[in-house]
């Protein structure tokens, strides 16, 4: 079991500035951009901040350049090795291969086959360990300590947090009248980015973060108040799936994080359609997550400004097919984007494209 509580330093936002300088010669901005059909249908102002667009489909390279920039030479000589269902073991390999460190990546049995195959192709060693995430970590920690390599945390990382809370700058400069930032959970560090700067920059803003109502061990953890492992779990969005949550996300997100929202897997699949239409870009479930928790919760979005984080695109064709090959759900999205606006929802006239300023 995951130790209850986190002891070591908690990233700051000096630690994200930071972070933005090194990871700057490497990552280019992504794009934050406004979303009209999404305005029209939340009454809300409403930006997508395109996470799937770098080079690893997702977020959480950020994270990986930061930490393997830091590493000393001797664990530069040693080696590292993670676990993880692909984003963060994406994120690893890529980065440890500008930096010239050698990489093993621990991912579960029957893992999607695109992650893997994209995590050997960036020159890590992939090994298939355990039947879920979870029983992946536990071997690598195993492994880690009798190989003597650095073991590199997929959460209880300060330096992994500090970058991915890029993104959330990147936010800021391009929108720092921002209301709302919704965020997927898995783990938890990339919306523990998010509350570390916003709450920093402009502390009412609200952030929100999502999980899959059949991995919710965060939510539920943040709700009771102590730390709680799921037996079991279920959700097609492997980015989101967990049945652990770890101590340094959740000290974060129970100091900063102001809801924590649940939604179903059929509401991930129809935001993929949603995001695939109203967008144009290609999201993995997890990246959908944000998508769908405001389609949830659109009520008590009218006339505010949200960010949603479309944290990744890593989708295999066959999870797209299977999306895609529902006739049902597919016109009932298309049915909601289409339907005329409600009276007074619409937020004012919305430029298409990136936010204005905005990098594309």
């Amino acid at each position: 079991m995951p130790d209850e509580a986190w002891t070591g330093p908690l990233p700051t936002i000096r630690d994200v500035v930071r972070a933005r300088r090194v990871i700057a010669p490497h990552l280019s901005r992504t794009p934050l951009v406004r979303a009209p059909a999404l305005e029209r249908l939340l009454g809300a102002r409403v930006f997508v901040k395109c996470e799937n667009l770098l080079p690893t489909g997702a977020f959480k390279v950020r994270g990986g350049i930061n930490l393997v920039h830091a590493l000393t030479a001797e664990e530069r000589r040693r080696g590292i090795i993670t676990a993880s269902t692909g984003n963060h073991g994406q994120s690893i390999a890529y980065a440890a291969r500008v930096f010239g460190v050698r990489a093993t990546i621990v991912a579960p049995r029957g893992n999607n086959p695109l992650k893997v195959a994209a995590m050997r192709a960036l020159g890590a060693e992939v090994v298939l360990e355990g039947r879920d995430f979870d029983e992946a970590r536990e071997w690598t920690e195993r492994t880690a300590a009798s190989e003597g390599l650095r073991y590199v945390h997929s959460a209880n990382e300060p330096l992994l947090i500090a970058g991915v809370g890029t993104a959330s700058l990147e936010v800021f400069d391009e929108v720092p009248d921002v209301d709302l930032i919704i965020v997927p959970i898995g783990a938890g560090s990339g919306a523990c980015g998010h509350c570390i700067v916003a709450k920093m920059l402009n502390p009412g803003v609200r952030v929100i973060g999502v999980q899959a109502e059949g991995a919710n061990p965060v939510e539920r953890s943040l709700r009771e108040g102590r730390m709680v492992r799921l037996e079991r779990m279920h959700t097609f969005a492997e980015g989101i799936a967990t049945r652990v949550p770890f101590a340094l996300p959740l000290a974060i997100l129970r100091a900063h994080l102001d809801e924590a929202v649940l939604v179903s897997d059929e509401e991930l699949r129809r935001a993929v359609l949603v995001l695939a239409e109203a967008v144009r870009q290609t999201a993995e479930g997890a990246g959908a997550a944000s998508t769908a928790a405001a389609l949830r919760l659109r009520d008590g979005l009218r006339g505010r400004t949200v960010v949603l984080i479309l944290s990744g695109g890593n989708i295999t064709l066959d999870t797209l097919h299977e999306i895609y090959a529902d006739r049902a759900r597919v016109d009932a999205v298309t049915g909601m984007l289409r339907a005329p606006a409600e009276a007074g929802q619409t937020p004012g006239a919305a430029a298409p494209g990136p936010a204005e300023g905005g990098s594309v």
